[in-house]
């Protein structure tokens, strides 16, 4: 056993010396479909914790090979693992299992799934609870959807629903006209490909505004304090230009309850506490003069947000997540001001194409000083002491920074990739920039208190 306090605090002569506290080391079990949450997963190992990893997808066999242990088949270790992480949705069913079956899990249950999955139901229980929602329409025929647009101008955003792909949703498109002529050309245009790929889709109407999201950890019966506040950045471009992408990197911070986590999560605390939901949960909302909207639900792990969240959070995560997943309370210890964090990238990014993924896969990743903080692990490997490109998407490394000032915040991000070579990588330059802006429009609808 190793102790978390080095030899004591003393005065040499033997006496006043308070007992040594020793660390416990638990058995953690990450399972995956896709190669999602093995950054968190080496944290917990870096902490001296045992971790152990699934990951299903065969595109992502070599990622974090040198990094963590992988197992073919996670259920042989149900036993052995004191905790079973389950990193995304989809596995609701099995968590709810587990639970029943006295195994400490972080994870959803089958109503959180659908909260995430379903657009609909979604909606139906913010609604129910009392938030704010913006008029939507669910669709499964596109002709439907197009004679709707016809007859119900308007300017709307169309949202892939159900379980889809990760390569496919992307094809979220938000409307600038206002009669909804663009929406329905990309609709009309399309269809053909997109009745093969979205099987069920949502129409909403657009709001104009600040995009904010909320989240907050839950231990199986209530929120864990402080709550986060972040900003995503999903397009591919600086400027919020070209093709969605899963997230190009976040601004956040730690903040006690304010009125957007009031009139939006806090809502969702029964319902959660009664499916049984452990792990991170967060609703995305755009904020303007009117109110604030809610418009989807996040009922997992955010990737790259828990990367971001290992720059602020002093806490050690394997004891965290033990605690949470026992159903305890915890003092979740973070850094006062603001995370940064960018996603760093290589072709295919932000696409599954295993020709041009093949180009990249195994190309070294040259720290120019020997520093790794801040560095956390995408799809990587670590071979003979170097660290490669691995799997077959270009999602390479999440590269974070903390200050008291986002300026501070920025500046420590990119001299940390100011650190990293790595052939043809590419990356935003511009997170955190609209907060200066955001911020003084969420301060004076007081939605930050």
């Amino acid at each position: 056993m190793s102790n978390e306090n080095g030899n004591g605090n003393g005065n040499g002569n033997g006496k006043n010396i308070l007992p040594l506290v020793e660390k416990q080391i638990r058995k953690f079990l990450f399972v995956s479909w896709e190669s999602l949450s093995g950054d968190l997963a080496w944290q917990v190992k870096k902490e001296g914790h045992e971790v152990k990893i699934y990951v299903k997808s065969e595109k992502d066999k070599d990622v974090y090979d040198g990094f963590l242990e992988k197992v073919d088949d996670w259920k042989k270790h149900i036993d052995w693992a004191d905790v079973i992480v389950l990193d995304d949705v989809g596995f609701g069913q099995t968590a709810d299992e587990l639970r029943k079956a006295g195994k400490f899990v972080v994870g959803g249950s089958s109503y959180t799934d659908k909260l995430e999955e379903d657009r609909e139901f979604g909606q139906a229980e913010m609604k129910r609870v009392g938030m704010l929602t913006l008029p939507h329409w669910d669709f499964t025929d596109y002709d439907l959807a197009l004679k709707f647009i016809e007859e119900n101008p308007g300017r709307y955003a169309f949202k892939p629903s159900g379980f889809t792909p990760s390569n496919s949703k992307g094809l979220l498109f938000l409307g600038k006209d206002e009669d909804g002529k663009d929406i329905h050309e990309i609709l009309r245009s399309n269809r053909n490909i997109l009745e093969k790929k979205v099987k069920q889709f949502q129409i909403q109407k657009f709001a104009q505004g600040v995009e904010i999201a909320v989240g907050a950890f839950f231990n199986g019966n209530d929120f864990i304090y402080p709550i986060n506040i972040n900003f995503e950045h999903k397009k591919l471009f600086p400027g919020d230009i070209g093709p969605f992408t899963g997230e190009m990197g976040t601004l956040m911070y730690w903040s006690g309850p304010n009125t957007i986590f009031r009139t939006t999560l806090e809502k969702m605390k029964e319902d959660i506490k009664k499916s049984g939901y452990v792990g991170y949960i967060d609703i995305n909302c755009i904020a303007n003069g009117r109110g604030i909207y809610p418009l989807e639900f996040t009922t997992r792990f955010g990737y790259p947000t828990i990367s971001i969240q290992m720059e602020g959070v002093i806490s050690e995560w394997g004891d965290f997540l033990y605690k949470i997943a026992k159903g305890e309370n915890y003092d979740l210890k973070t850094k006062k001001g603001f995370q940064v964090g960018v996603v760093c990238a290589t072709p295919p990014w932000p696409y599954d194409e295993p020709t041009e993924a093949g180009i990249y896969r195994d190309l070294s990743i040259i720290f120019k000083k020997p520093n790794l903080e801040g560095v956390h692990l995408g799809d990587i490997k670590l071979i003979d002491g170097s660290w490669r490109i691995a799997g077959n998407m270009g999602y390479d490394l999440i590269v974070t920074g903390n200050g008291i000032t986002v300026e501070d915040a920025r500046k420590q991000a990119y001299s940390r990739i100011d650190n990293i070579l790595l052939q043809n990588m590419f990356y935003r330059t511009d997170i955190g920039l609209g907060w200066y802006e955001d911020s003084d429009k969420l301060q004076t609808w007081g939605y930050l208190y």
